[in-house]
């Protein structure tokens, strides 16, 4: 059994915190792993039975060591937390692990996946040994009061992002965060249901600490606890959006109304408020904005045509250079890019504050969700640079009594405000699909992450025409209700769809990553009616298009999936603009819930797709489970693990 004692940090890593948020562990099958990655996997599958067995059986429950000096206190922070990450995904994660994982070499630590296992025992170790930590996620953990939450945080000083959603977070931990958390840049208190909107105030506004809010650049903030009245929770915002200049990201309830009251300066609606939590006007903080404004509004005016020319060089090149590496990443990394904080944004916020003219306040937000309809205007002017926008159009509707064309045309209006310019999109709309494509047009090319919820299909031209319209997406989700009655298309559906000239023709989204056809369908009902035969054809030019997908979601998709995947592996057409690929050679998770498809046709695509690592075929119908253990002997044979699910 290895010594216990305490151990002296001898060196601060300094290594360049890396861009891509360590929040999953994943490899590619196709190529051999690096030594270090073997070594990493075997430690993880042995973790239980050799690692922490003799640990386990004969300390843990015993003793509580402030430090613990091997197996693991040797190894590179950057090593234990791959091990981590790896533990993690596997649900391998144990409390034994977690103490003689939890060192001071650690900078990133995500317990979301072992929440359960988090209580005042373990984060009493996290305090006492991982005070180095730039990263801490909690998610979940609701095990933990908010005085263990403050005593754990008031020890972490150089934490530059946090996660406590759904945990039992209030407003004495958000004060705690910022006296003692001078670096934090990105804060998630989502679903924490003992936080008021007016428990974000200390964010903004904490007297001996306002430098620290001019760094504050993300705050995700949805389904807290319930303010007084609505209207304080809309002063709230308000008061965050103008006292926090450099915020980037910002997903809080009544973000829209906030934008309304700013646009139209009604600041003596929030005096009550104000005055009752003791923070100033926010008349006066908006008097002070419009001073800084003019101020860097002066300054840059006052330079020579040189200087603003280069200025203005460096702020084209700083946005193609984020765009190009938007492009060339999947939809998981459209979060980080909007929230990453950088000069350039501030330059872009002033130029466009130099359009705007002199009366008026705008922010550096790029990322904005829970808004509505009816507030898309005002946030379009007090949010100019915005990239990623989630939009509930259904709360209007239900609000107004307007209709969903109505809708439709005030949305394309209002998108129209950022194109070219947004990436990311999200939408709830009752609606036809076919009213919102003008509107998916409108929004411009350059979307790269879509998400569509409440749509109702209208026949597969829409469907085609959204296609046509983003060609750039990398995530691709809809919710979509399929046509009542389309028995379109020949009973001979597979001589119909086989024209080359026809499918050659057809749109694609060359580089998708993610796509997900979501049906909806009564739990009561076993399996959809078939009755969109003309989406075979739409479903061939996604799937067929997108050579470099990983993640395919069809759940109860209206028509068979048979004569689909024979389409897609066996003909040799492939549609405009298609990358020169194998078709689903990159696919890793597949999930094709109550859909309609035979053992054949899933044997064929276990064959072709070499990295499906996941096969979800729960509710279909067609497999029995003489079928299913079929495949799962088929399954041990491969190379690669091929986990199956089937109810």
């Amino acid at each position: 059994m290895p010594l216990f004692r305490q151990l002296e940090h001898t060196l601060e890593r300094e290594c360049r915190r890396k861009k891509k948020c360590k929040n999953e562990w994943t490899e590619d099958e196709d190529k051999p792993s690096k030594l270090t990655g073997l070594c990493l996997q075997s430690l993880a599958e042995n973790m239980k039975e050799m690692w922490v067995k003799d640990y386990a059986q004969k300390y843990m429950d015993q003793y509580f060591f402030r430090y613990v000096m091997g197996p693991f206190s040797s190894l590179p922070g950057e090593l234990l937390e791959e091990l981590l990450c790896i533990l993690s995904s596997r649900n391998l994660l144990t409390r034994a692990a977690l103490h003689l994982l939890l060192l001071p070499q650690l900078s990133w630590l995500s317990l979301t996946s072992a929440c359960s296992l988090v209580n005042a025992n373990l984060c009493s170790l996290i305090k006492i040994r991982c005070q180095n930590l730039q990263s801490l996620d909690l998610s979940g953990a609701q095990n933990i009061s908010a005085s263990v939450l403050c005593e754990l945080l008031g020890s972490q000083h150089r934490l530059s992002f946090l996660s406590l959603a759904g945990t039992l977070c209030d407003q004495r931990v958000i004060s705690v965060v910022c006296r003692q958390c001078p670096k934090l840049k990105h804060l998630d208190v989502s679903q924490c249901l003992h936080l008021t909107p007016a428990g974000l105030l200390p964010l903004a506004y904490q007297e001996p600490f306002v430098k620290n809010a001019n760094i504050f650049s993300s705050l995700l903030a949805l389904d807290i606890g319930l303010a007084e009245n609505e209207s304080d929770a809309v002063a709230a915002v308000a008061f965050l959006l103008l006292s926090l200049p450099g915020l980037q990201r910002l997903a809080v309830e009544g973000l829209g109304q906030a934008c309304v009251l700013i646009q139209n300066k009604q600041f003596e609606l929030t005096e009550e408020f104000t005055s009752r939590e003791g923070v100033p006007l926010l008349k006066d903080l908006w008097a002070k904005r419009t001073q800084e404004d003019h101020l860097k509004e002066s300054s840059l005016l006052s330079t020579d045509g040189e200087e603003s020319f280069t200025l203005e060089g460096k702020i084209d090149e700083y946005l193609s250079l984020e765009e190009s590496q938007t492009d060339a990443s999947d939809s998981t990394d459209i979060n980080e890019w909007t929230t990453t904080s950088g000069e350039g944004c501030e330059k872009d916020g002033c130029r466009s504050r130099a359009c705007n003219g002199r009366d008026s306040v705008t922010t550096s937000l790029r990322d904005v969700q829970g808004l509505s309809l009816d507030t898309l205007e005002a946030v379009g002017k007090v949010c100019p640079e915005l990239r990623v926008l989630s939009l509930d159009c259904l709360q209007s509707s239900a609000d107004d009594n307007i209709d969903s064309f109505e809708q439709a045309t005030v949305l394309a209006r209002g998108l129209g405000r950022f194109s070219g310019q947004l990436h990311c999109l999200s939408l709830q709309f009752a609606g036809l699909l076919s009213e919102l494509v003008p509107a998916l047009k409108a929004a411009g090319s350059h979307l790269l992450s879509l998400t569509l919820e409440g749509i109702k299909a209208d026949g597969h031209t829409p469907l085609l025409e959204l296609i046509h319209a983003c060609p750039r997406l990398t995530s691709l989700t809809i919710h979509l209700d399929p046509p009542r009655n389309n028995w379109d298309g020949e009973d001979d559906e597979e001589e119909e769809g086989e024209d080359e000239g026809f499918l050659s023709n057809l749109p694609c989204i060359p580089h998708l990553r993610s796509l997900t056809l979501n049906f909806p369908l009564d739990e009561r009902q076993m399996k959809p009616a078939l009755c969109w035969r003309s989406l075979k054809g739409v479903l061939w030019a996604l799937l067929r298009g997108a050579s470099l997908l990983q993640k395919l979601s069809l759940i109860a998709v209206p028509c068979r999936l048979d004569p689909v995947f024979s389409l897609i592996l066996n003909h040799p057409a492939k549609p405009l603009g298609a990358l020169d690929s194998p078709p689903l050679h990159c696919l890793r998770s597949v999930s094709l819930n109550r859909s309609d498809i035979t053992m054949e046709t899933v044997v064929h695509i276990v064959n072709t797709c070499r990295r499906l690592s996941h096969l979800d075929l729960s509710g279909c119908w067609a497999m029995t489970l003489s079928n299913i253990t079929k495949l799962q002997c088929k399954a041990k044979r491969r190379r690669h693990t091929l986990q199956i699910a089937w109810t």
